[in-house]
């Protein structure tokens, strides 16, 4: 990506510290559990996690590790390509699924190249953003034809991220005291979920440019493959430090999104975390953003509003704020991109 561009500079009460504190306390939780007794202990281990870091990793999660190596694999050969060949799966405006290098979080923009692909091809959008509009469009995937069985390998660990959401989904669902398959409603249909590998090539000035900027997850969880180079970072709440997260073999990373902060009705929080960069070495991630359907009305649940604890958001329809958010990625824009606490009730 060459020298460092003004379009990639961090506001300086921004930029990442060199040396940060590694957040071994964020929880590992074990999922191998199955007993009645020891999944109350899970539930419970959920809730803590969500409620106090709004971040946790998970071991024993199920997902095969020869189909993990097998995709980070096949992310390093297509990244490792000429920047002609991976432009030739470029995405845009029109269908945000594919190759992009150019994206901007906080209206600064990344030091990365990233591939997308949608869970469900089509997938099934708003046309635009506007409340009044009720056509509907679709993205649909890009096959790159280097590496071979690219697709396949991606389409099978898609199966495996979202059979991980449901398991999850359910053991939060039951740490907030709902029934377990309170959540499925909203996804076993149309959901928009996606599958991103990251790449972050070294950068000579790690101080002043991020892989990703400052940021909240907008769905409902995202599931994180890093690394053992590492760069994430949280905001811990107890006292909003930065907080890097060490890298745990064959674990995954889970956050709480936004979707959840708003069913939850604030009693847990997506919480804000960024990527730092490194001067020598590449990374390389894959999250898998577990998303509704478009046509998703996002509000507060009724089982965990009352008088004592009225509803804290106005409802927004799903499709219509990722329309929207999605479009901020493609350009700087003169004002903030779209947050749930646009929505929030004063």
């Amino acid at each position: 990506m060459g020298e460092v561009d003004p379009a990639f500079i961090q506001e300086p009460q921004h930029r990442a510290k060199l040396y940060t504190i590694q957040a071994e306390e964020i929880p590992v939780i074990d999922l191998s559990s199955s007993d009645p007794s020891s999944i109350e202990g899970l539930v419970k281990e959920i809730g803590s996690a969500c409620k106090e870091w709004g971040f946790f990793q998970v071991t024993n999660h199920g997902v095969p590790l020869t189909l993990r190596q097998s995709i980070e694999k096949a992310s390093r050969m297509f990244f490792s390509q000429t920047l002609e060949e991976k432009r030739k799966v470029s995405r845009d405006e029109s269908s945000p699924c594919g190759y992009y290098d150019t994206e901007h979080t906080k209206n600064v923009r990344d030091w990365k190249e990233v591939f997308d692909f949608q869970a469900k091809d089509p997938t099934f959008i708003p046309l635009n953003s506007d409340e009044h509009d009720h056509r509907i469009s679709n993205w649909t995937n890009q096959s790159p034809q280097y590496p071979p069985n690219f697709r396949d390998i991606i389409v099978e660990y898609v199966e495996e991220m979202e059979k991980l959401s449901f398991k999850l989904m359910e053991l939060i669902a039951l740490s907030l005291g709902l029934e377990a398959k309170r959540f499925e409603e909203f996804f076993s249909k149309d959901q928009t979920s996606f599958i991103r590998l990251n790449h972050y090539p070294p950068c000579p000035y790690p101080e002043l440019a991020l892989g990703v900027g400052r940021h909240k997850d907008a769905g409902a969880l995202t599931i994180l493959a890093q690394d053992e180079v590492g760069g994430l970072q949280v905001k811990r709440k107890a006292d909003q430090e930065w907080v890097r997260v060490k890298p745990t073999p064959d674990a995954y990373i889970i956050n709480v999104g936004d979707i959840i902060q708003v069913w939850s009705n604030d009693l847990y929080e997506s919480v804000e975390h960024r990527v730092m960069v490194n001067s020598e070495k590449e990374r390389f991630s894959i999250p898998f953003f577990f998303f509704p359907a478009h046509d998703t009305e996002v509000k507060p649940l009724e089982e965990l509003c009352d008088e004592r604890n009225p509803s804290k958001y106005r409802p927004y329809k799903w499709g219509k704020f990722l329309v929207r958010r999605k479009g901020s990625n493609f350009k700087k824009q003169n004002v903030e991109n779209i947050q749930i606490h646009h929505y929030k009730i004063a």
